[in-house]
């Protein structure tokens, strides 16, 4: 994890937000998560506040509002999950524009919709924060499983390795006149798919002899070690207290 990598969602600032500790962040998003997901779905309200909140942080994060919008596109398989809802569930009917819902199913529906789009929503505001390589190392400062930490290290740094190779076997494919038009070109792409494997299982296998030859022995050095103080833990713990503060209280009207 010497070397940066940068990502599409990374948006490059000068903000408090971003000169935070990424395991300050991490903390930060997880705990605000968790409350928003212990939050009643009947306190409506409370959902308009976190989703307050978290324009707080885009506006301190100098994040457009445009550009988190169209990072939100990645849950509407869930949205249209949820769409289906007040349709299939049983219980009691209720009129809403001349159809005939469930009423749980309503419930259920907005419950999946606030619930999820505040999840995404501050899952894109860390990374739009806070570069790959900084994750991985705040996730090592939270003790997660050394193992886990490298597994994700290395799906990043060959992913574009990855790509790459499968963008050269594209242009070979199309340089010998091969266009997929039909089912009966599914055969050449599967044996594309399993030339491919077999190309990222052996450069693989070469990546962790050279590692091992290396001096390797199952962990991974710390080059740069992350420190937080006091008084960035506390910037930190704003977003998730003042949710905190939401959901006791939507807990004690509802």
């Amino acid at each position: 994890m010497g070397a940066g990598h940068a990502h599409k969602l990374y948006r490059e600032g000068r903000s408090p937000v971003h000169a935070l500790p990424p395991h300050c962040k991490i903390a930060a998003v997880f705990c605000f998560v968790l409350v928003v997901v212990s939050t009643p779905r009947e306190a409506v309200w409370a959902f308009g506040v976190y989703a307050v909140l978290l324009g707080g942080v885009a506006a301190v994060a100098r994040i457009p509002a445009g550009y988190l919008l169209k990072r939100l596109l990645i849950e509407i398989p869930f949205v249209a999950f949820a769409v289906l809802m007040p349709f299939i569930a049983e219980g009691p009917r209720v009129a809403v524009l001349g159809m005939s819902l469930s009423e749980s199913g309503l419930w259920s529906a907005w419950n999946i919709l606030a619930k999820g789009t505040l999840g995404v929503a501050a899952s894109v505001l860390l990374a739009s924060t806070t570069e790959l390589r900084a994750l991985l190392l705040g996730l090592q400062r939270l003790r997660m499983p050394s193992l886990l930490v490298q597994i994700a290290s290395f799906m990043i740094r060959y992913g574009d390795v990855i790509s790459d190779e499968m963008r050269r076997m594209r242009i070979a494919r199309q340089s010998r006149g091969f266009e997929a038009r039909g089912v009966r070109h599914w055969g050449v792409l599967a044996t594309s798919a399993g030339a491919l494997f077999i190309r990222s299982y052996e450069r693989g296998e070469r990546v962790h002899l050279a590692m091992v030859s290396r001096g390797y022995t199952g962990t991974m050095p710390v080059i740069d070690d992350v420190t937080a103080s006091r008084a960035q833990w506390t910037y930190a713990a704003a977003l998730p207290l003042a949710a905190l503060a939401v959901c006791l209280t939507g807990w004690m009207l509802v």
